[in-house]
């Protein structure tokens, strides 16, 4: 076990770069495996979520080399169909491997998913697609496996009943080599999915985005291997723009492009931050003191649920009340506790709602009266403390709430953020942080 000792207080100043995003490359390496052709990944980032799928691909019989940043996939044939409980419960995408298994071997038994338990993430609305493409799945609760087969996948004109990423992505590769055409519709439209179809396509497949949440995907008989660059990840933008104005200082993010952080650019100008979109990145800079907002999360084109909680330790420093509002996942403010004890004001509160099914993009049934909102009083001087990490991006937000507290903190759990950001306390230091990775 490792843990993170900060002394806050230093401005970070200086010029960033950012990894390949990590909601392409984990699904990349699932694309690359409905090919028995080599499929190369270029600017890969080395996180451990990243090893993970990694040996799980390796474990099903196919072979993966990485050398710096990319990645070389050759899935000649699956020698097996079944993933690993112990594999499948570190990592919520080791659920997408029923695509490649049930388009290749016909079958496949797949733990229930696992990662960070941000609430029930359900997996229902996956299965329900899939079913209607012609898989027979069964859960079984004595094992923990989901258990599928098929004589072959059909199209199908398939409506999720909520907008969902991993669902989305999921049927994607499964409609690539199924029979006919296949409709997704309520699709979600976030940017990295659109990435995920220009491999697809890259290999061979007939998918296009026929309208914002419409996709139309007409099934090949056979994939080809391919060379593909993953983008800059726009998270790693929002967690090094909030990093520079907490600290009162200015970080340039290199290749930051702003068409996938609009709605986030016009909160932080709304908050009077400082913004400098230039052709070869975005510098943010701290301008004067801070005004508070009102932000809801929700799908593409929204505020994404992943930058809410380091926006939440952003208005602490906010001269006023901001409120935040999750819509997406039932239960995402775990952090609050710990950044109270970095001196933060919050005060939870239920938002009301004329419609909540409609309002909130989980399942109701899966919300045991968890916080949805938060009222951020500002501003707040923040103090070191003893933390813990509860998530990735959670875990991100309360580095960024230590870098700008005085004193010195104390962060465990800190494997988290390695499953999403590479080399996250180098990166930060190179930029003036004082923070340092030890052992416990």
């Amino acid at each position: 076990m490792e843990k993170f000792i900060i002394t806050g207080g230093k401005k970070l100043h200086g010029t960033a770069s950012v990894s390949g995003a990590k909601n392409v490359a984990l699904k990349a390496l699932v694309a690359a495996c409905l090919t028995d052709e080599e499929v190369i990944i270029e600017n890969i980032p080395l996180i451990s979520d990243f090893f993970v799928m990694v040996d799980i691909i390796n474990d099903l019989g196919g072979e993966v080399s990485i050398d710096n940043h990319t990645a070389k996939v050759s899935v000649k044939k699956f020698k097996k169909s079944e993933i690993s409980l112990e594999q499948g419960s570190h990592i919520r995408t080791s659920a997408m491997f029923l695509s490649p298994l049930l388009a290749r071997n016909k079958h496949a038994k797949v733990p229930n998913p696992g990662g960070c338990r941000l609430g029930a993430r359900p997996i229902d609305r996956t299965i329900e697609g899939l079913v209607q493409m012609g898989a027979e799945i069964s859960y079984s609760s004595d094992d923990g496996f989901f258990h599928a087969k098929t004589e072959g996948l059909k199209g199908v004109s398939y409506t999720f009943d909520k907008s969902t990423h991993t669902g989305t992505e999921t049927l994607l590769l499964a409609a690539a080599c199924a029979k006919g055409t296949t409709l997704l519709n309520n699709a979600a439209a976030e940017p990295e999915i659109d990435e995920l179809i220009e491999l697809l396509n890259q290999m061979g497949a007939k998918i296009k985005r026929i309208a914002p949440r419409t996709i139309e995907i007409t099934g090949v008989s056979k994939l080809h291997g391919t060379t593909f660059r993953i983008g800059p990840d726009r998270n790693e933008v929002v967690t090094l723009a909030i990093a520079a104005i907490m600290t009162k200082g200015e970080v340039f993010v290199k290749d930051a492009g702003s068409q996938t952080l609009d709605v986030f650019i016009a909160m932080l100008e709304e908050a009077g931050a400082g913004v400098e979109i230039k052709k070869e990145g975005i510098r943010f800079f701290y301008k004067g003191s801070l005004l508070p907002t009102k932000v809801e999360t929700s799908p593409y084109p929204g505020f994404m649920t992943d930058w809410q909680a380091p926006w939440t330790v952003l208005m602490t420093q906010a001269d006023g009340v901001s409120q935040v509002i999750e819509r997406v996942f039932e239960n995402k403010f775990g952090y609050v506790s710990d950044l109270e004890k970095m001196g933060g004001r919050i005060e939870p509160f239920q938002p009301s709602v004329d419609d909540p099914k409609e309002y909130y993009n989980f399942n109701l049934e899966d919300d045991e009266n968890y916080v949805h909102a938060v009222n951020v009083y500002g501003p707040t001087p923040l103090h070191n403390a003893v933390v813990n990490m509860t998530d990735i991006r959670a875990g991100a937000a309360i580095v960024l709430a230590a870098l700008g507290a005085k004193g010195q903190s104390v962060i465990h759990n800190i494997r988290l953020v390695d499953r999403g950001y590479e080399q996250f306390e180098k990166r930060l230091a190179a930029l003036g942080a004082d923070i340092a990775r030890v052992k416990e």
